[in-house]
């Protein structure tokens, strides 16, 4: 595994904020769609290879990104980019009352299903916007809690259901933990921008059902898939270990995903399980998911052992990043340390683009490039963005 010998200093302030710009730097000349909207579809080196693909995933992503850019002083353009993001967004509005998860840039509907995922996305759309002083962002959170209420909670299971038909009156009995983390996500979130106590009480409650009642029953670490009564389902997508929104297998970057959100979570409820499960949750991903032999996180593990999928996330690294950065701060503990900057390491040899920007989307196990596709619908390095203000956020670094 070809390595560097000279690191820039991950833990410095300077390093995250020029970390930031290089991202923004990727997609700022090539993003922004004039007709409405941006484009999602991006090879390595900035090509838009379709302009007509809108997946809900992306459309809300970048509301997120420009959101966060304008509000902590990446330029006072991304406000007006954030609007435009955000104006982009009701075009997936269905009479229905849902938002589809995949339309044109002209606003044909590809798949017109009403993801909880993609709902729980418009919610923290909103709240993005909101919390950045775009006030049409409130409609947003209005809307998507309405939704994910209506369409989705499970009262006697706490618990978002996942999928409905475009004409929402099936709902489908496959349930999944994916739509929840990121429920959980959107809701505090949207308190952080509202201060309403019912979003930060319905975060704290999947937070808790997840990451300490199903994760009792799965050895403590967070199963991606469930039967309609909320049972672990073990098969389910056996065949598809890769697949991008319900991979089978243990996933490593979703333990730390949750890791991170309790870390969060913390800052407003002093609970004292908040703490230890964190760790509990990126050690075990780490334990099993650390390739000793290549370096990185794999994508998946199995429940009996072994890598179910070895490759290589960027979002996965990514995720860890902010976790093992929390946990330091919140435990002192050497090992976090040293486990952000092995992350980092990696991600520096294998997963960022020092040619053109951004970070690239999969790598093979060994940590080799499989396609040319760095952004391809539902990336737009949301994770990586994401990840790098959550660590600014946190504090600790130092200047230089």
């Amino acid at each position: 595994m070809e390595t560097r010998l000279n690191y820039p200093g991950f833990t410095t302030r300077a390093f995250l904020q020029r970390h930031i710009r290089s991202i923004l730097d990727f997609y700022e000349p090539v993003a922004r769609d004039p007709a409405g909207g941006f484009f999602h579809c991006f090879t390595d080196d900035g090509r838009v290879y379709d302009a007509a693909t809108r997946h809900l995933v992306s459309s809300t992503r970048f509301v997120f990104n420009y959101a966060h850019a304008y509000r902590l002083g990446y330029g006072d353009h991304y406000r007006q980019w954030a609007r435009h993001a955000l104006a982009f967004v009701h075009a997936h509005r269905q009479p229905a009352g849902h938002y589809a998860w995949e339309i044109t840039n002209e606003g044909r509907v590809l798949d017109g299903r009403a993801m909880a995922y993609g709902q729980a996305f418009v919610l923290l759309a909103g709240a993005s916007a909101l919390e950045a002083g775009i006030a049409e962002g409130r409609e947003l959170v209005d809307d998507a809690w309405k939704i994910l209420e209506t369409l989705f909670w499970e009262e006697e299971r706490a618990a978002y259901a996942d999928e409905r038909d475009a004409s929402l009156q099936r709902l489908d009995p496959y349930r999944g933990q994916n739509a929840n983390m990121h429920a959980c996500e959107a809701l505090l979130a949207a308190y952080q921008a509202t201060g309403e106590q019912a979003f930060l009480d319905r975060s704290m409650l999947l937070a808790q059902g997840f990451t300490t009642r199903h994760a009792a029953a799965t050895g403590g670490q967070v199963w991606e898939h469930y039967t309609t009564d909320w049972r672990p389902d073990w098969e389910y997508n056996q065949d598809k270990p890769d697949d991008l929104f319900k991979p089978w297998g243990f996933q490593p970057g979703h333990q730390a995903e949750w890791a991170k959100l309790l870390l969060q979570l913390a800052q407003h409820n002093r609970e004292d399980w908040l703490l230890p499960t964190a760790r509990g949750l990126l050690d075990k991903a780490w334990e099993r998911g650390w390739d000793k032999e290549h370096g990185g996180l794999v994508y998946g593990y199995a429940p009996q052992g072994g890598f179910a999928d070895a490759h290589k996330y960027f979002w996965v690294m990514a995720e860890a990043i902010a976790a093992a950065w929390r946990l330091w701060r919140a435990c002192g503990e050497q090992e976090y340390l040293d486990k952000y900057k092995q992350l980092w390491r990696y991600a520096w040899d294998h997963l960022i683009d020092h040619k053109h920007g951004a970070w690239f989307r999969i790598r093979s196990r060994e940590g080799r490039a499989i396609d040319d596709l760095k952004s391809p619908p539902g990336k737009v390095d949301y994770h990586t963005l994401g990840a790098c203000w959550d660590l600014l956020a946190t504090g600790g670094q130092s200047e230089e």
